[in-house]
């Protein structure tokens, strides 16, 4: 029995066992399949293409974007062109597919020098800008993803710029190595971005980026990392390609390319770049990330020993597309298009048509064909950047539903027969029915060395998309929005911009009112604000446009575009301080409108009602929203504490947290309270109790008053009035006094005589002068339960200047914060010292920056000084306006604890590039005939080309001595 129990437990077990064996293999298997999703592209490519929707408008509108050599490139335009075929050293095309300003690029963005960036090829830096689209058009701010294991696949191909000697400038010679190595293009990526995923370079020829798709596809579904960049890049910065593809005969008369056409006579050399930003689409999904289209199927495999190292191989075409296709689990019949590799040569051509139809072709309907087409026919063959740019294409019309024309095609070639199978060539725009199933592409690219790429695409369904995405999830991070949020709940909205450079500021602010007035005019401005505070990268120069409303906002960033003054750069060095001043920055209606706006400000101040009125029996929000009590020192001290500490938790959910804190008078209590020193029942019974004191003792026998000069020069004349104390020691021109009302009437007197600026601060009571020696006793006495504790921010005091230890906060302390001197010049002194360098006055009125600016002036320090609110600004446009203004000189927000989270993905413009030219020229002498199309010996100096946007000069390099002045070209 014991043995028929023991059997049936094991058999249990390796039942449950089985079934988690087959779970396992089954995830396995669905993981090795999971469609990978596209969320995001950028590109640029012939015909001023620099969007993917750039591109799908130049197709849908059939443009031929093919046009003659570049003039910025040092090549000799005159020597290069002979329509002789067999002339060495030319090119009997004068036609291809460039991108205009191949040779700008905005160095500073990503950190590197201008010498650095000459060296570098241009395909490397093209790589780095549209990766960085690519990531914002993503919805992610690049910045966050440091660390993150995102994957680099780059497709790439030498293309000779800076090979040679005489090339480079002997002090740029310690970057040649690493500009010019294409395994440095996906590294320097990585490296920039602080990706820790795989990064690959990947060289096939004309398949290398659609190989760098594939390659990036199984590295998300191994596991190898979370997201992946994947494309290519080419730039041609010699005209080598034209002369060797001359000599092979190989290129079209007039550098098109007639893809499938009866007359097609050759292939049209082309460049661009193309980046896909790829996820597998469950991960896509959990990050809330828009997928713009699935990869469902990929396939790479090689010619091998066929008829010829270059020539096309139809077998191994047909096995690629078969290879794809079981990948993605799909038969040929529910693929509706391809596009093709179409390159429009005699001999390629043919080949890639026979294999189509000999495998989506076949078992077809005539009335449902394969469709045929290919973007080489409107922009030319972009080679390493061939494959993504087709993917791009195909994206957008599975987007649109349309199936754009291929240009060029008269006739289709008669080396096909077309009634193998049902394939057709789309030589006009079709709309795309679903026919049954989802839109599917399929996108081939055949390398010269043999290696083959198929690519099948799906589109994804709207309706499901829309309730699987929501905002993106920066940095891969979830971000916390308490139902505590600072965010406000009106219009008043901060509009957040920020630039490398001055030029690049401004550009953002310029294009950001455009969209909003345009593009985004049906987007919620709340929405905008949230997606530049979440999905943009926070940089150096920064502006910020606090606006009620569009219109207001529009103007306010022309403003910034038009060149509106910007104060400061970020990041700033230096810790912040939280400055609590005393009496005298109170005004009715304070802190009435934050209630209302601001949900951290209500919470805290919801709090310190609850502490106040177990005290008083009466409610601080009533006094605020009415317009009484306010006059009277045991209502208004208790009110001035409950709205500073409240600004100081708004302030502190925007990100701006106090190193230090630091008070004036009964300010300190807010402090004590703000560093974790007092609790916030200790730091109420402090201020109530003791202000009770005061207005039962001390009103109305005495005042303080605020003098504009030294504490040195104020003792001087106090010496006339032994009625009166030195009381306060502000700043370097700012004092207080207090005493008996008629010797302050006498001194202000005197000063006003001496034209000496004095005013009467609104307190009812001589505080921090003799006549509160009597209340000592019974203040100890109220006081004796206070608890200090060590506190988790440090207290810079004001009655023994410097940092003082939280426990020392008790009774006898709270006694000497209202008798003794308040010394804020000694403790500012002392925070400077210490290295801080912000200076926030958390009140309902800025009473302290001038004497704190004086301090600064004295010492030659740089420091952010700033306030909160203003009398008669109570409400959060100031407030947000006061965090804008730190923001903007450096100082670190976290403005998503203003700005409430888009609640879905949207479209902002992405960076404007503040670009340079740099580009080597070719060296004196070279060999002829030379790689750069000339015939004659060139002068040694290389040349780089400064101006922005055009030649707006030329520089000689240090050191040159060809003999030209500074600021004439060179030829």
């Amino acid at each position: 029995m014991a043995d028929e129990t023991q059997l049936r437990d094991y058999l249990k077990r390796a039942i449950a066992d089985a079934r988690d064996a087959r779970k396992r293999l089954q995830e396995v298997e669905d993981g090795a399949r999971e469609p990978i999703a596209i969320v995001s592209m950028a590109c640029r490519y012939p015909g001023d293409v620099s969007s993917p929707e750039d591109l799908w408008q130049l197709v849908a509108d059939g443009v031929d974007a093919v046009a003659g050599f570049p003039d910025d490139r040092g090549w000799d335009l005159d020597g290069l062109f002979d329509s002789d075929p067999d002339r060495v050293g030319t090119s009997y095309t004068s036609q291809g597919g460039f991108l205009a300003g191949a040779g700008l690029f905005d160095a500073g963005l990503f950190g590197i020098s201008p010498r650095e960036a000459l060296t570098m090829d241009p395909q490397q830096r093209l790589l780095l800008e549209t990766s960085w689209e690519a990531v914002e058009r993503a919805g992610l701010d690049p910045s966050s993803l440091k660390g993150a294991e995102v994957g680099v696949f780059s497709g790439l191909s030498t293309q000779g710029y800076g090979a040679g000697g005489g090339v480079v400038p002997p002090e740029a010679e310690g970057f040649a190595g690493t500009g010019a190595a294409p395994c440095i293009a996906s590294g320097r990526v990585s490296y920039v971005f602080g990706f820790e995923g795989p990064a690959v370079t990947i060289d096939t020829g004309c398949s290398s980026s659609l190989v760098a798709i594939h390659l990036a596809a199984q590295a998300l579904r191994a596991g190898e990392c979370a997201m992946a960049l994947a494309g290519g890049a080419m730039v041609m910065a010699t005209p080598g390609s034209f002369r060797s593809f001359s000599r092979q005969r190989a290129l079209a008369t007039d550098g098109r390319c007639k893809a499938y056409a009866d007359g097609a006579d050759g292939t049209g050399l082309s460049e661009g770049v193309g980046v896909v930003v790829l996820e597998r689409l469950s991960v896509a999904r959990e990050r809330g990330h828009r997928v713009l289209a699935v990869i469902r199927g990929t396939a790479v495999n090689q010619d091998g020993a066929s008829n010829g190292l270059t020539a096309p191989n139809g077998p191994s075409q047909q096995r690629v597309i078969r290879s794809a296709l079981a990948n993605a689990g799909l038969s040929p019949s529910e693929v509706d298009v391809v596009e093709g590799h179409g390159t429009g040569t005699a001999l390629g051509d043919p080949i890639e048509a026979q294999a189509l139809l000999a495998t989506y072709g076949k078992e077809r309907a005539p009335a449902n064909p394969l469709w045929l087409g290919s973007l080489k026919s409107n922009i030319g063959h972009t080679q390493a950047a061939a494959g993504v740019g087709g993917v791009i294409k195909m994206v957008e019309a599975l987007r649109h539903g349309v199936l754009p024309p291929t240009l060029h095609v008269h006739e289709p070639t008669r080396e096909v027969d077309w009634s193998a199978g049902a394939v057709e060539l789309l030589t006009q725009a079709r709309e795309w029915p679903r026919n049954g199933h989802p839109r599917r592409a399929a996108v081939s690219s055949f390398g010269i060395s043999g290696t083959n790429a198929h690519l099948i695409l799906e589109e994804v369904d709207a309706e499901q998309e829309r309730a699987a995405s929501g905002p993106p999830v920066s940095g891969h991070r979830e971000q916390a929005h308490s139902p505590a949020s600072g965010a406000s709940q009106f219009n008043t909205l901060p509009l957040v911009v920020s630039a490398r450079s001055a030029e690049s500021l401004a550009g953002q602010a310029g294009r950001l009112a455009e969209f909003i007035e345009h593009a985004g005019a049906g987007v919620p401005l709340a929405e905008v604000a949230g997606a530049l505070v979440s999905d943009r990268a926070v940089l150096d120069k920064r502006a910020v446009v606090v606006a009620d409303g569009r219109d207001e906002a529009i103007a306010g960033l022309r403003e910034i575009a038009a060149g509106a003054a910007v104060a400061g750069d970020g990041p700033r060095d230096g810790g912040v301080v939280f400055v609590f001043p005393g009496q005298g920055t109170q005004w009715v209606g304070m802190g009435r409108r934050l209630l209302e706006e601001s949900p951290v400000f209500a919470a805290r101040m919801a709090e310190c009602d609850e502490a106040i009125a177990a005290l008083t029996g009466w409610s601080v929000l009533e006094v605020l929203r009415g317009d009484e009590g306010l006059d009277r020192i045991e209502v208004l001290q208790p009110a001035l504490f409950a709205v500073m500490v409240s600004l100081a938790a708004v302030w502190e959910s925007a990100g701006v947290r106090p190193d230090a804190v630091v008070g004036s008078s009964q300010g300190e209590v807010a402090a004590a309270y703000v560093a974790g020193v007092l609790s916030l029942a200790d730091a109420v019974r402090v201020v109530v109790l003791r202000s009770d004191l005061f207005a039962r003792r001390l009103v109305g026998n005495g005042a303080i008053v605020s003098v504009a000069l030294s504490a040195g020069e104020v003792a001087e004349r106090l010496t006339r009035y032994p009625e009166l104390s030195l009381t306060g020691r502000n700043g370097p021109g700012a004092s207080a006094v207090a005493g008996e009302n008629s010797a302050l009437e006498r001194f202000m007197a005197e000063c006003a005589a001496d034209d000496v600026r004095a005013r009467v601060v609104p307190a009812t009571v001589a505080s921090h002068g003799v006549q509160v020696e009597p209340l000592r006793d019974e203040l100890l006495g109220l006081l004796k339960d206070v608890r200090p504790a060590p506190g988790t921010v440090p207290f810079y005091s004001t009655v023994t200047p410097g940092v003082l230890d939280g426990e020392r906060l008790d009774a006898a302390y709270w006694y000497d914060n209202c008798r003794e001197l308040v010394d804020l010049h000694a403790a500012v002194d002392a925070l400077l010292a210490d290295g801080h360098r912000v200076f926030v006055e958390t009140s309902p009125h800025p009473v302290l920056l001038q004497p704190i600016s004086g301090i600064m002036d004295d010492t030659g320090i740089d420091a952010v000084v700033t306030g909160s609110l203003r009398r008669e600004e109570g409400g959060l446009r100031r407030l947000l306006t006061s965090v804008a203004e730190v923001f903007v000189r450096g100082v670190p927000v976290d403005w998503s604890g203003v700005v409430p989270a888009p609640s879905t993905r949207v479209d902002l413009p992405t960076y404007v590039f503040d670009r340079q030219f740099y580009w080597l020229q070719p060296p004196r002498r070279p060999p002829m005939p030379s790689r750069w199309g000339r015939r004659r010996p060139i002068t040694r100096c290389w040349v780089r080309w400064c101006g922005r946007r055009g030649p707006a000069s030329w520089c000689l390099p240090r050191g040159c001595r060809c003999g030209r002045s500074r600021g004439s070209p060179t030829t």
